[in-house]
């Protein structure tokens, strides 16, 4: 059991190192994550000065990305791993479509960047997985219907800074070296930090 642990734990770091994500600085260097956040909070920032967006002709299901610390706690690596799998397989799709309904310059170019940089976290996550599973998670049971391209970068904002940054976290905690940098301090739950800084 423990030897199987280990080889998917090789082979997971291996992947990461050769994908163009970068080296498995992404698990066990919490900076790495903050440098994603910050990249989708710039982009969310600016979509928010293009030019007026009107709204799109289909409403676009997106993931709903919120979620209860304590049960998320309660999960298993790979039950996060499908769910995230399945978010941003939904967000993907989003952007494809919205790129082909959104013309504006200013928008249609950080949609360009944004499926770039969703598409890569699937990519990288569909690749491996700790167990066979025959449960698998129901992808449209909890989505929302969204006219307005610019809630697409706020719901990929919020899984980064969310979901994404917490399962690294958690992998971190499990796999990656004592004093590794950036790992030490475990992340606030994004809720939680809006209500710290109030409105």
């Amino acid at each position: 059991m423990e030897l199987n642990r280990l080889l998917l734990l090789t082979a997971f770091l291996l992947h990461i190192k050769l994908s163009r994500m970068g080296p498995a600085r992404l698990v066990c260097d919490n900076r790495l994550i903050l440098k994603y956040i910050s990249e989708a909070k710039d982009m969310e920032k600016r979509v928010s000065q293009c030019q007026e967006l009107p709204p799109l002709t289909q409403p676009l299901p997106l993931p709903m990305v919120d979620f209860s610390l304590l049960e998320w706690k309660l999960k298993t690596n790979e039950t996060k791993r499908q769910e995230i799998v399945c978010h941003l397989a939904l967000l993907v799709d989003a952007v494809t479509a919205a790129q082909d309904q959104v013309k504006q310059e200013c928008a249609a170019a950080l949609l360009g960047q944004l499926y770039k940089k969703a598409n890569s976290f699937l990519l990288l996550l569909q690749t491996f997985s700790w167990q066979v599973s025959a449960w698998q998670p129901d992808c449209a049971s909890r989505t929302t219907p969204q006219s307005h391209p610019s809630v697409i970068f706020l719901v990929y904002r919020q899984l980064v800074q969310g979901k994404l940054r917490f399962f690294f976290h958690d992998l971190a905690k499990d796999f990656c070296q004592e004093g590794s940098q950036g790992s030490a301090r475990a992340p606030e739950h994004p809720m939680s930090s809006a209500a710290a800084r109030g409105p």
